[in-house]
């Protein structure tokens, strides 16, 4: 029969139903592997209603999975990482010193989880003020003589950028080598603004993990570096939620951050997992790596701090499974900040079970979102947490966007990651894990002014929201398990 007949009697509506059959047959095979239930439900429902679109959403967000050069490349990284951060065998010694015995399994936990040991010796100073934040790595640089290299999610072409890019030019004119490290989606602003003064000056200026849909170096296309990191001359180093960007960028809202300073041996490890970062763009490592090169462990017990990275190139869950673990071994309290909190189920439990056996857990949050999605998802979650004592602290007056953690008086964790599956599993984020009392209280007393302006939400106020308002709560819920 010729083709053209052929297709004249073929049935086309019978081969659209046939293949949605088939789309959905596969995707009970294929969906719930290596994935938590919750998350394989949501993308068989998506794909059981709606089997087309579903299948083409899964092949772009569907799974966090790393093209094989890049995970090759992370493994030569680990390898690095082995080689100039030694470990030691006095952890459980020297860490017994200066926290609670309670928290050494979560802490051994840590140091087993990163590929990074606890380093002692380290100073850390807090700078929760914006633009005295942004006025001091400014300074930095002006004041740099070999090198500063930067990586940031956001890199902004705004003023505050500008003022940045501008002391990075000077920098770079003056001999100081400038490296640039931004974030291809978030700092597309910055790459296409900043970016051509800055090469011009001298500067190298790389675009993290571009959008590659196909080719030996796609990957899923939402995976972003989310890390917020400076080095300069590798004496000092910036670390947390600030990006170069204004504190005015959300519209109606006032960033308030927390980035905090370091120097000490911790430093050279942030500038490990800069370079890195520059290393899967590049493979090679600039001249300024020299300073990786391995040195004697540090573990005197003052200062002791340990960088915790996560993402889809390092171990599984790092954070998150850091965080459940300092829950569970708090004594009295654990105070959680962070603009967005989608926990997965072990968090929520171990948030749950915390405030169950007697220990304050407060968690501070934003009265108001820039992303009303995210924080409809959020809110559904309040009744499960309020009913097990947590308390909930709706933060007003700025948009809190700082993101860190503290236990009892023994421990804080400040960083870049979030709350939520997309920092714990998706972005690639770092956290420093800080074993010192001294900055732990300084911590808790910002934590402290935070909580004069908020307001607590409470079981009766929740009992009293709208049926429509629950039904988009638990709607927007669902996109979480679709991560």
């Amino acid at each position: 029969m010729p083709l053209d007949l052929a297709l004249r009697h073929l049935d086309w509506g019978t081969l659209y139903v046939s293949s949605e059959w088939v789309i959905r047959i596969g995707a009970l095979i294929y969906v719930p592997q290596r994935r938590p239930p919750s998350a394989a439900r949501a993308w068989l429902l998506l794909i059981f209603f709606l089997p087309w679109l579903g299948l083409l959403l899964y092949l772009l967000i569907g799974r966090a999975y790393m093209p094989r050069r890049r995970l090759k490349v992370q493994r030569q990284i680990y390898e690095l990482i082995r080689r100039i951060a030694p470990r030691a065998s006095s952890f459980d010694a020297t860490v017994a010193e200066v926290v609670s015995p309670e928290l050494l399994p979560a802490l051994r936990l840590a140091d087993q989880l990163s590929e990074f040991p606890v380093v002692g010796g380290n100073r850390f100073e807090l700078l929760p003020i914006y633009d005295a934040a942004i006025d001091r790595i400014v300074a930095e640089v002006n004041g740099a003589q070999r090198y500063v290299h930067m990586l940031f999610y956001i890199f902004e072409d705004d003023d505050v950028g500008r003022r940045v890019a501008v002391a990075l030019e000077q920098a770079a004119r003056r001999g100081v080598a400038v490296r640039v490290l931004m974030d291809a989606i978030g700092s597309r602003a910055g790459l296409n603004g900043l970016g051509p003064g800055l090469r011009a000056a001298g500067a190298e200026v790389i675009a993290v993990m571009p959008l590659r849909l196909w080719g030996p170096n796609a990957a899923r296309f939402d995976l972003r570096n989310h890390r917020k990191i400076v080095v300069v001359d590798g004496a000092s180093a910036f670390f947390g939620s600030q990006n170069i960007v204004s504190a005015h960028a959300n519209r109606g809202m006032v960033n308030e951050e927390m980035l905090v300073r370091a120097a000490g041996p911790i430093v050279r490890h942030l500038h490990a997992i800069l370079l890195g970062d520059r290393y899967l763009e590049t493979g090679n490592l600039p001249p300024e790596s020299d300073d990786l090169s391995p040195a004697k462990l540090n573990l005197t017990p003052h200062g002791l701090a340990e960088v915790v990275p996560s993402g889809p190139g390092y171990n599984e869950g790092t954070a998150e499974a850091v965080m459940i673990a300092l829950m569970y071994g708090a004594r009295s309290r654990v105070v959680l900040t962070s603009p967005y909190v989608i926990p997965s189920e072990p968090f929520l439990v171990a948030m749950r079970s915390t405030a169950r056996r007697g220990v304050a857990v407060d968690l501070i949050v934003d009265q108001e979102s820039n992303k009303p999605l995210v924080q409809l998802a959020q809110q559904s979650y309040y009744d499960t947490m309020l009913s097990a004592g947590v308390n909930i602290h709706r933060h007003s007056g700025s948009f809190l966007h700082a993101k860190h953690m503290s236990v009892d008086d023994d421990v804080a964790l400040i960083g870049s990651s979030n709350l939520d599956i997309r920092s714990f599993a998706l972005n690639a984020e770092v956290s420093v894990l800080i074993y010192d009392r001294t900055v732990v209280a300084q911590l808790r007393k910002i934590q402290e002014g935070y909580l004069q302006h908020t307001s607590c939400v409470t079981l009766d106020e929740r009992r009293r929201i709208r049926l429509p308002r629950r039904a988009m709560e638990n709607l927007a819920r669902l996109t979480d398990s679709l991560l």
